[in-house]
């Protein structure tokens, strides 16, 4: 909550609320440049160009060197380090009318920005493909935390944890359970494979996040207005910084989770 005291703190978003301002900010966070050249990268006249350049550097974002290179000041890295923060919002604004972060502990929506590159998958039937296409492509490990279990899947995770692929994941007690998954692990030796310590998993009261990942793919999916896990629409993406951000959240929620109780789940359907 801001005070009377940070009053000054909106002047920030008027000095962003210019395209051509924020283009600069943007192109001068890669490298310094000189007004002409910069003018010449956004396509714009001399003249705008120098009235908006002198805002930012009134507003001690920009500064000039003596040889007459613009550059970010470090309060100006600062908050152009925080613009892709607005920026995932603002492309899936239209997702977030239907889903929600409410839930989501304030370090992560801090850190949204991380989501940035992404692909969107929409559809069960194309979520759950890339899903499928996450397991087959790992090498080193699979990590999820799911709501619901694909019987369609289990074979393909089985098939890569018997070539050494770890396996941790976290359910909920109220985990859609399919009709045939017990048969099914007890005949792939899951029991063996968790004994082995090759596969790990934990359960929750609750979860409405999903996020599934191996070391170089993940995908992550936020829940309804109604707090319930959505499978219609996915973020896909191979960056590094997407990744970090799944692994992170996964290990906070590993963390908290309690021991696996095969007993406390649902019963099949």
């Amino acid at each position: 909550m801001l005070s009377q005291a940070d009053d000054d703190f909106q002047s920030v978003f008027f000095e962003l609320a210019g395209d051509l301002r924020i283009y600069m900010l943007l192109k001068l966070s890669i490298k310094p440049y000189r007004l002409s050249q910069l003018a010449t990268d956004l396509n714009a006249t001399m003249q705008e160009s120098h009235r908006n350049i002198n805002r930012l550097i009134d507003s001690k974002l920009v500064k000039k060197t003596g040889e007459g290179e613009l550059l970010l000041t470090p309060y100006g890295e600062i908050i152009v380090s925080l613009i892709p923060n607005f920026n995932f919002p603002f492309k899936h604004k239209d997702y977030f009318q239907e889903h929600t972060l409410s839930n989501l502990p304030l370090k992560f929506i801090q850190r949204i920005g991380s989501l940035n590159n992404c692909e969107v998958v929409v559809g069960v039937m194309a979520v759950l493909q890339r899903w499928k296409a996450v397991y087959h492509n790992s090498q080193d490990y699979i990590k999820e935390v799911i709501s619901q279990v694909p019987i369609d899947l289990i074979e393909t995770i089985a098939e890569r944890v018997n070539n050494n692929v770890k396996f941790c994941y976290i359910f909920p007690a109220n985990v859609v359970i399919p009709k045939g998954r017990n048969e099914l692990l007890k005949k792939l030796g899951w029991k063996n494979l968790v004994s082995k310590g090759i596969v790990e998993r934990r359960m929750m009261d609750k979860t409405n996040i999903v996020t599934i990942f191996n070391e170089k793919e993940s995908c992550i999916s936020f829940p309804t207005l109604k707090g319930e896990p959505d499978l219609n629409i996915m973020f896909y993406s191979k960056d590094a910084a997407f990744h970090e951000w799944c692994e992170d959240f996964f290990d906070y929620e590993w963390a908290r989770a309690k021991l696996f109780d095969e007993s406390k789940l649902s019963p099949e359907i």
